[in-house]
């Protein structure tokens, strides 16, 4: 069944829609689209396993004041093409493919990178030598300890749409958010509206400890942030081993948050990344 959103959610993506600049870029076969809100330096922002631009709900308003945002749907999320690969490697291709259609190669742009999307920006910024800064949010890939909330729930089998959003709520509570509150309308809608249009398998290679080695390539300077309860990760091990073991490297613990940091500490996490990719720009 294909689950309906609610009201709230339809409203929101309808309203942000038509501000946006809608770019769908070919790579071969596969169409890859892109939006773009406000104006300035480039900064890439990409989403998570489950999920599309819509990750980025409460950081579009903030980061547009100071940059020209570019969220893609990743291939095989969204409205971006079915991918008729699996490999982890293809996806970075088009991807890859897709921003030097964008921007071209030799432009230097920022970017940030949410769960799988983060591991997606590693490997980006690894292959891609016009990178100015990076920063990862609760990034997969890590291969380091999980401390897990409870059992997911599947949707595909519920029998109504209440039930799908019965369990989408508890798929929020149990992996993405850590406080109640914050599984409003909003949350339910873009976790639901992300989880049926979501046909790439990222599971696989988030569990993988690949993360590091895309890191060691790119010799840039990195940001890290956790959510203090998220679940995918602990973060203060993996402080030790991706962030005090190498230079140019930088970490941030966000209290009273899970995994989906960025819309659950919304406020924090867009005064973070302005001043973290604003340091060290002149004028």
């Amino acid at each position: 069944m294909d689950p309906k959103i609610n009201t709230p959610t339809l409203e929101w993506i309808a309203a942000y829609e038509s501000r946006a600049r809608r770019h769908v870029v070919q790579v071969g076969d596969y169409e890859v689209v892109w939006r773009q809100f406000g104006q300035g330096e480039p900064l890439a922002l990409f989403h998570g396993g489950h999920g599309s631009w819509l990750h980025w709900a409460r950081n579009i308003d903030a980061l547009a004041e100071k940059y020209s945002l570019w969220l893609p749907n990743l291939p095989g999320y969204g409205d971006s093409s079915t991918p008729q690969f699996e490999d982890f490697t293809s996806l970075i291709d088009v991807t890859l493919g897709s921003m030097d259609q964008l921007f071209g190669s030799a432009c230097a742009i920022n970017l940030c990178g949410f769960s799988f999307g983060g591991l997606v920006a590693a490997n980006l910024a690894a292959r891609r030598p016009a990178v100015k800064k990076l920063a990862l949010l609760g990034p997969g890939g890590h291969g380091g300890p999980r401390r897990p909330r409870g059992k997911l729930q599947n949707w595909k089998i519920a029998e109504s749409d209440a039930k799908v959003i019965e369990a989408m709520r508890h798929n929020l509570w149990v992996h993405m958010l850590y406080a109640d509150e914050q599984i409003d309308p909003l949350a339910v809608g873009i976790h639901t509206d992300s989880c049926v249009k979501t046909r790439y398998r990222s599971r696989g290679h988030s569990f993988k400890g690949d993360l590091n080695q895309a890191l060691d390539l790119y010799q840039g300077e990195i940001l890290f942030a956790w959510g203090e309860h998220d679940v995918t990760a602990t973060p203060e091990v993996l402080i030790q081993t991706l962030v005090q073991t190498r230079p140019a490297r930088e970490h941030l613990i966000v209290r009273d948050a899970g995994h989906w940091v960025q819309y659950e500490a919304a406020e924090a996490i867009n005064q973070v990344l302005i001043e973290w990719f604003s340091r060290g720009q002149k004028g």
